[in-house]
């Protein structure tokens, strides 16, 4: 078992080991990759089960802590009757997902804030030096001074299914080089903002940019996020969180893509 986490870590390849750390069988140890099968047991196959699905949510986020469990994976042990809560320790080993923010506008900074509790590292990149600061996004990881193109060039190749990237500008100068520096990578999510007439709009420049592929033009989400009737910053943000989720566990949603109308009721 360790020879393989070792191996794992030596390797950047996502891993998460789950320990036991009170309750019956304390120190036993369960690996667990994704793709994979876990390697070990805690005890008992239905905490095995249960903690492992538990870990690969854990590892998604790149987050370490302690889950509390009932003796047979029982996720509510404080509702049992003199039975033991078994506390388990999962100990991820995952570089935390990116979300690339193109565009500092409004909904930028609420964006940025749902992200960091999803457990992203957030970039903001923008090319107006004024819009693009510090101090209007204190919770980005990292804010940029730039055009997109540098940036997909420099560290495109980094991105994976895990990532994503969301286009909130409506700038044709910035967000059809974004999108194209998007389509190029393997990131997972990649959603645009915009109405359905300028989404048309963009598609139209895309072309013209020689973006026609259908496989390509279905990666992207527009217009971004769920339809639940979001107004504000904080309520689409809110919706693109949720349409990054449920793009990720590859969830049937009422996303405004599939939708028909305008996207304000």
């Amino acid at each position: 078992m360790y020879e393989r986490l070792a191996a794992r870590i030596r390797s950047e390849a996502p891993v998460a080991l789950a320990t036991v750390v009170a309750g019956p069988n304390v120190g036993a140890k369960l690996l667990i990759e994704p793709g994979g099968p876990p390697t070990g047991t805690l005890g008992d196959a239905e905490l095995d089960r249960v903690v492992a699905r538990d870990a690969l949510a854990e590892l998604e986020a790149a987050r370490s802590g302690v889950r509390h469990y009932g003796p047979h994976g029982e996720t509510t042990p404080e509702d049992l009757v003199d039975s033991p809560v078994v506390r388990v320790f999962v100990e991820s080993h995952a570089p935390p997902p990116q979300m690339w923010i193109f565009g500092a506008v409004d909904f930028t900074a609420a964006l940025a804030r749902v992200a960091k509790v999803l457990g992203y590292r957030v970039t903001v990149c923008d090319a107006r030096e004024v819009f693009a600061t510090r101090r209007r996004f204190p919770m980005a990881d990292e804010v940029l001074v730039s055009w997109p193109s540098p940036l997909f060039e420099e560290r495109g190749a980094r991105l994976g299914a895990r990532d994503a990237v969301c286009i909130l500008t409506h700038d044709p100068k910035f967000d059809v080089p974004a999108v194209v520096g998007a389509l190029a990578t393997d990131v997972g999510y990649i959603g645009v903002m915009g109405s359905r007439t300028t989404h048309d709009k963009r598609l139209a420049r895309l072309a013209e940019a020689g973006v026609t592929a259908p496989e390509q033009l279905a990666r992207l989400m527009s217009p971004i996020g769920l339809d639940i009737g979001a107004r504000t910053p904080e309520e689409t943000a809110i919706s693109i969180g949720a349409e990054i989720i449920a793009h990720r566990t590859g969830r049937e949603t009422p996303s405004l893509r599939r939708a028909t109308g305008p996207i304000h009721g």
